[in-house]
């Protein structure tokens, strides 16, 4: 979703309405707001769903699919090595909410009745007091084809002691920002622009630094709806309040029905 458009959508349509000005340091950090607030918004829209029955098999109206497609830009997988306890903190990327944890198993085949297994096993996640009592238990003792952790402070224990797993996470959306130049005339000139030039802005880059939102370009509405209710508590205006926050009601509402 381009940053630019929805940054000069909301421009016109204040301007239209004779409403006030949003300069782009308050747009970044609404913008940035907004699309955090749209984005947890389709973990509990897919809870929503799921928990509805499944009226319709149309590849383009399954409302499950539209939803998993949205966060599956965001998923992201990495292995960790060195034997646990596991630090979350020290991914890659950092970890927004935690899906699953896979362990594939290196047996002999003496170790394994039947052929080896060469397919991962995902490990249970357990309460701490769940953890304690299983490895206490000879029936229901964990192993390499029955592993299962316990999750505190962004420290993943294992049980048994696994060597490596690699972890399944969703990841946050990047900051948009609309990065700028200051004209000759005082006036924001968008780092895109090609008539733009150095510095940037913000943070006085001396290259472009405007970042374009990740979310799906099919919440662009949503977007510019919310951002257009956060613009009127800036500029203390109770009506665009109101109105872009029935708007973007009345769009949930027609979404989850």
């Amino acid at each position: 979703m381009n940053v630019d458009e929805v940054y000069k959508t909301v421009l016109y349509i204040l301007n239209k309405e004779q409403r006030g000005y949003l300069t782009p340091e308050e747009f970044n950090k609404v913008a940035a707001q907004v699309q955090l607030e749209i984005f947890e918004k389709y973990f509990e829209d897919l809870t929503q769903q799921l928990r509805l029955p499944d009226v319709t098999d149309s590849e383009y109206a399954n409302r499950v699919k539209l939803i998993e497609e949205k966060i599956s830009k965001f998923e992201i997988s990495e292995t960790l090595t060195g034997g646990g306890p596991f630090d979350l903190t020290g991914l890659a990327v950092p970890l927004h909410r935690l899906g699953t944890i896979e362990f594939t198993p290196v047996l002999t085949p003496a170790a394994w009745t039947n052929d080896p297994p060469t397919l991962p096993v995902e490990l249970e996640e357990v309460t701490q007091h769940e953890f304690n009592l299983t490895r206490r238990s000879k029936l229901t003792a964990p192993s390499d084809i029955w592993p299962i952790f316990t999750l505190k402070d962004n420290l993943v224990t294992t049980a048994p002691n696994l060597a490596n797993i690699t972890v399944y996470y969703v990841r946050k959306p990047v900051d948009p920002i609309w990065g700028y130049c200051v004209g000759s005339l005082g006036q924001y000139i968008w780092d895109g622009d090609p008539s733009a030039v150095f510095p940037f802005y913000p943070g006085a880059s001396a290259t472009p630094v405007s970042v374009d939102f990740e979310i799906s370009d099919i919440d662009k509405t949503e977007v510019i709806l919310k951002i257009l209710a956060y613009t009127g508590v800036i500029i203390r205006d109770p009506n665009i309040v109101a109105t872009a926050g029935q708007m973007a009601q009345a769009e949930d509402i027609i979404e989850q029905t």
